[in-house]
């Protein structure tokens, strides 16, 4: 595969300097990744929110859903509980996700749905002009709050692993080569998968030079549940890694065995003489 297999003809169209470019090449790069380790093309299917971050839907060419502002996660567990062989990537801004996406992505990391999330955290609903969202720093001055935001922000990799995610990851727009291994490794794992991306918005938060500075790769890991959350507490450093992964079985496994609905569904005729069954008193078995 090369890279202009997976371009598309649509128009890029985010800011020039854009934290998203980055994450679009990772993407790219992950793909590839995963046909070298014997997951191919076919086998994965994307689905993205409302918001800046769900162009990527438009840029690379793969099978998907466009979903709604907050659903991408419902969205993507569809997909795998209809046809559990595919891989099901959601990508999410951080309003998307932890602002109307919040229940959706708290009870799939619960429930261990084996889904991948890639959050584009930037701080900021850039695509409506720069309104706060849940992960805002203190303080933070835009159309919504003139004055400073009043709130602490969440934590997402806290959030996460307090919620029961198997696979909680960070990484960074300007690391792309680290970034696309993280999402390799998140696709590949069996269970929820979360990687919150640190992504710069140039005009609305620009943040390149304290990344910079802050973000540096993991050295070993994953680690235990408390040396992760402890690691995710920190803030005078920005460590880039797989925080915490645990084998657990996954909701698709527990509520379908090795059923397949796609592979393992009746034929028309069957389905049509259950249904006659049922309506004329019968149990349709």
């Amino acid at each position: 595969m090369t890279d202009r297999d997976l371009k598309t003809y649509a128009e890029n169209t985010w800011c020039v300097g854009c934290g998203n470019f980055g994450i679009l090449s990772a993407v790219r790069g992950a793909v590839k990744l995963l046909e070298e380790r014997g997951v191919g093309r076919d086998a994965l299917v994307m689905t993205a929110g409302i918001g800046c971050h769900a162009k990527i839907f438009d840029y690379v060419a793969l099978s998907g859903f466009y979903s709604l502002h907050g659903r991408a996660m419902a969205t993507a567990q569809g997909l795998k509980l209809a046809n559990p062989d595919l891989r099901v990537v959601a990508f999410c801004g951080d309003g998307d996700a932890f602002g109307e996406g919040v229940a959706h992505m708290m009870h799939a990391a619960k429930r261990n749905a084996n889904i991948t999330v890639v959050v584009h955290d930037n701080g900021v609903y850039a695509l409506t002009t720069g309104q706060r969202t849940p992960t805002s720093p203190r303080g933070f001055k835009g159309p919504s709050t003139p004055r400073g935001n009043q709130e602490d922000p969440w934590n997402p990799l806290v959030l996460m692993l307090e919620a029961g995610a198997t696979f909680v990851a960070r990484g960074y727009s300007g690391m792309v080569e680290h970034l696309s291994d993280l999402i390799a490794q998140a696709v590949e794992h069996d269970g929820f998968s979360f990687i919150q991306v640190l992504q710069p918005s140039v005009t609305f938060t620009d943040r390149y030079a304290e990344y910079n500075d802050l973000v540096t790769p993991m050295e070993g890991g994953p680690l235990g549940f408390e040396d992760a959350l402890a690691l995710a507490r920190k803030t005078d450093t920005l460590p880039a890694g797989v925080y915490y992964k645990v084998e657990k079985p996954s909701y698709e496994r527990e509520l379908l065995g090795d059923r397949n609905p796609v592979r393992d569904r009746r034929r028309r005729e069957e389905r049509i003489e259950m249904v006659r069954k049922v309506m004329a008193g019968g149990s349709g078995k």
